[in-house]
């Protein structure tokens, strides 16, 4: 299927259609993906934390 994976339209391009996202939705896509990647931690990061609140 030739569909947006995050809206789900119809893409026009191939280039669209390789990518699965329309370009404002890859643009989206990429800036969601960026946040969720910052805002994750390690368990390295879980286990200081325990530490220090211990």
């Amino acid at each position: 299927m030739n569909a947006c994976g995050r809206c789900g339209r119809k893409l026009k391009t191939q280039k669209s259609i390789d990518d699965e996202y329309g370009p404002v939705c890859k643009v989206k896509q990429a800036e969601a993906d960026a946040e969720f990647e910052r805002i994750q931690i390690t368990i390295d990061q879980v286990v200081e934390q325990e530490r220090l609140s211990a």
